[in-house]
């Protein structure tokens, strides 16, 4: 098999991974905002040159998140395996808005990046996507006299 062949291979079973990681932790995280009365939760983020954060996570307009544990679904590139750990709800909430990103705007924080606004609302169990991507643009235009 050749390098292509292997790296797609990897690639479609981490994102298999994901995809269920990611729905087992949104059940996860709104169990536990349920159980803390939480009724919105709102998160930017922010990169850009190769590098990019979680700004703030904001529960009903306070910086507040119980210190809830939450078991959380993860897998490492490629594997396909997917591990359990406890997490705080706040690192959950993280984790969650971090792989959301790398599922649906994989390279989100290089070159000129992008920027945006989870929007969790528990009473509906959904998350809003707000996404601002970032690019450079050139005009060319040549003259000949």
């Amino acid at each position: 098999m050749s390098d292509s062949k292997d790296f797609g291979t990897l690639l479609e079973r981490h994102n298999k991974a994901l995809l269920e990681a990611n729905s087992a932790n949104k059940a996860a995280v709104f169990d536990a905002l349920a159980t803390a009365g939480i009724n919105t939760v709102n998160v930017t983020f922010d990169g850009e040159g190769d590098s990019g954060q979680i700004e703030n996570i904001l529960a009903d307009g306070s910086a507040e998140i119980p210190e809830i544990q939450v078991e959380l679904q993860q897998t490492g590139w490629g594997t396909g395996k997917i591990d359990s750990s406890q997490s705080t709800l706040r690192e959950a909430i993280e984790t969650l808005c971090y792989d959301y990103l790398s599922q649906e705007h994989d390279g989100w924080e290089n070159n000129d990046g992008a920027f945006g606004e989870f929007i969790f609302s528990v009473a509906a169990k959904t998350i809003e996507l707000e996404f601002n991507g970032r690019f450079s643009d050139v005009h060319t235009s040549s003259h000949a006299f």
